[in-house]
This record gives C-alpha cells, sequence and structure tokens, in this order.
C-alpha cells in the first residue's frame, strides 16, 4: 500500500536545494502517487488534485480573465452554477447556459468573448448525453477550451480526454473514492501548457488534499471497475422496475434505447453508469417527500457514487441554487428523485423501492 506521508516539510541538501520535495502545499509523496494513477486511468498525462471537486472547478475557472465568457450545459450541478453565477460573474467572468445535446445551440451562443464550454455527459441530475467528439471539434474550431466534468460516468465508462477535450474535471469523492468518507476533487489533462499552469494554481492557492485523502482515494480506486460493474448493473434493474411502475411518470437513464442521444451513450461511454433520476405521476412535492421519506436501504443524503445507495431531492438539495424558473425548463420539477444506486442485493432495493413508492 502507498505509504501515508503525512509530512508538512522536507528536509533540504542545501539552501534551496531540495530532494525531489520542498513543502507539503508544494508536493507530496502520497498526493503525487495518486495525481499519476488518475492521469493513467484518464489516458492523460497530468493529474493536479484539489480539497473538493469545486476546488477543482474554481482552480479551472481561474484560468480565463475579466471579460471572458463560459458557455456551460443548461443541465448541470447546482454547485457548479453557483460558482459561476454568484462567484465568477462578480470577477466580470460571464456564464451562458444552453442545451448542448443539440450543438448547434452551442454554436449559435458563441461570442467573441467565448473562451471556454463547460460540458457535463451524463448530466446531473437529468442524465443528458452531449456529443463529445462534436463538443471537442467545435472547440478546436473556435479556440475554445473543452472541459468535461466526467464525475457521473466515471473513467471506468468513459475517458472525455479520448475525444479531445482540453480537461477532465472530477468530484472524487464520488465514483473514485467510492466509500463516501472522503472529499476530493482531480484535474487531468495532457496539454503541458494547461498542467504547468493549474500546478501553479494548486500551488498558489492552496486548495490541496491531505495525505490521508489521497491515501484513502487510492484505496478506493482499487475496487472502482467492480464497484461501477455492480452498480451499473443494479440501475439497468431498477430503470425496468421503474418504467413499469404505475405510480412513475418519467425516468432519465441514457441506457433506455428511446432516451434522447442514447445511440451517442453507447458510442462514447462502455456503460450507462449507476444514477437514475424519475419523475412521479402527480409531479407533487408532497408525494417526493413520501417516497423521500419512506426508504431504508436508499439513504436520503446528498452526493453519490458510493458503495451504499443513495435516494435525493434535486429541488431542494444539489440542485437548491439554481432558481426554478431555471431549474424547469430542463423538467427538473419539484417531485423528481434522483438515485446513487449502489451494490447491494438488487431485490432488497427493489423491494426497498416498492415500499416506498407505495407510500
Amino acid at each position: 500500500m502507498t505509504p501515508i506521508f503525512q509530512t508538512s516539510t522536507y528536509v533540504q541538501s542545501a539552501p534551496g536545494v531540495h530532494k525531489g520535495f520542498e513543502y507539503a502545499r508544494t508536493q507530496n509523496p502520497t498526493r503525487q502517487a495518486l495525481e499519476k494513477n488518475l492521469a493513467a486511468l484518464e489516458n492523460g498525462k497530468y493529474g493536479i488534485c484539489f480539497s473538493s471537486g469545486m476546488a477543482a472547478m474554481d482552480a479551472i475557472v481561474k484560468l480565463l480573465k475579466s471579460g471572458d465568457e463560459v458557455i456551460g450545459t443548461n443541465d448541470l450541478y447546482g454547485g457548479s452554477y453557483r460558482l459561476l453565477t454568484k462567484i465568477y460573474n462578480n470577477f466580470n467572468i460571464a456564464s451562458t447556459f444552453v442545451d448542448m445535446t443539440e450543438i448547434s445551440n452551442v454554436e449559435e451562443a458563441i461570442t467573441s468573448k467565448t473562451k471556454m464550454l463547460w460540458v457535463e455527459t451524463p448530466t446531473n441530475p437529468m442524465l443528458n448525453i452531449i456529443d463529445l467528439e462534436a463538443i471537442c471539434a467545435l472547440g478546436k474550431k473556435h479556440n475554445l477550451l473543452v472541459v468535461v466534468d466526467n464525475t457521473f460516468a466515471s473513467p471506468f465508462l468513459q475517458n472525455p480526454l479520448d475525444f479531445g477535450a482540453d480537461l477532465v474535471m472530477h468530484s472524487s469523492t464520488k465514483y473514485l473514492g467510492g466509500h463516501s468518507d472522503v472529499v476530493q476533487g482531480a484535474i487531468i489533462t495532457s496539454r503541458d501548457d494547461l498542467a504547468d499552469q493549474l500546478y501553479f494554481i494548486q500551488n498558489s492557492s492552496g486548495a490541496v488534499p491531505g495525505p490521508q485523502d489521497c491515501f484513502l482515494m487510492l484505496r478506493g480506486i482499487k475496487t472502482l471497475h467492480i464497484r461501477m460493474e455492480r452498480s451499473s448493473e443494479n440501475a439497468a434493474r431498477i430503470t425496468d422496475f421503474l418504467i413499469n411502475h404505475p405510480k412513475v411518470s418519467k425516468v432519465y437513464y441514457p441506457g433506455l434505447a428511446d432516451f434522447k442521444n442514447h445511440a451517442i451513450a453507447k458510442k462514447q461511454m462502455r456503460g450507462f453508469g449507476a444514477m437514475v433520476s424519475f419523475d412521479l405521476h402527480d409531479n407533487t412535492l408532497e408525494s417526493a417527500d413520501k417516497v423521500l421519506s419512506n426508504t431504508h436501504l436508499f439513504s436520503l443524503a446528498e452526493s453519490l457514487g458510493g458503495v451504499e445507495s443513495l435516494i435525493g431531492h434535486p429541488a431542494s438539495m444539489t440542485h437548491a441554487a439554481i432558481p426554478k424558473e431555471e431549474r424547469m425548463k430542463v423538467g427538473l420539477t419539484d417531485s423528481l428523485i434522483r438515485l446513487s444506486v449502489g451494490i447491494e442485493d438488487i431485490d432488497d432495493l427493489l423491494s426497498d423501492l416498492e415500499t416506498a413508492l407505495n407510500a
């Protein structure tokens, strides 16, 4: 097992002459092992780790300058929306959000100020699929940075750098860690210039993970493949169950043959993942509350990607930062429920959902 170098500073052989490490904010052997591991998983040259997924996103946006503009998908994590609109808008970095499932929408939104495309696929929480090959080609055509948040898919199911993305971001807290016991973020790239800038930002801003957290992440990654296989199998079974349930009006899952851009998901992913969202027939918050309050194996909690199954209410939890009128435009209703399907026995999970829906 990789040692935990619980070290803040390192002995130097002479003033200004270190032996590969000088100060733990800049470098740490445990963190370095993790960064190399993540780069390999995403088929990249460089991995840069941060104290959270939002810290990783913050570092990426710091590549921009006042007056620049970001185009993001109109269905994205509420924390990402909040960072762009509530923090960086104050620094004169504007954001526009469009439906990226149609690439023409993105091209129409590009202006002379546009410098970055912020992509989630599958998106959070509607599981929309964005064509990575097409969006990366568009970015190159207009000389834009293409950033892909690959949290929902994980490197096991999808590698955006292979399609031409400049940067891949992860909330490593989720599938990479896999045990809901560590908060961390990561960026992977193959571009030397971007890696140099991001290492500089990492060191200068200091939002780095500790060595114990890096050790836990390395431990979690060892089982990423078998966790993703089992949870994805469970998610497919649960999707079939929900589609046929009389109290469910719509199921959002890229593995469904009639799901928009299913063919693209099949082309660019090695599986359809373990995230499932669904809506209820009566579309009321009260009905959603009853379901959310009556599960026993699905724990009601923020986050996703652990070995345990989680159930959440995006409108009041993960996406509460997004105004209701913006949520409704993408179908994120007050009754939408999001599942992060874990690795438990499938019959137990199905029974749990049946009990909750009957409530």
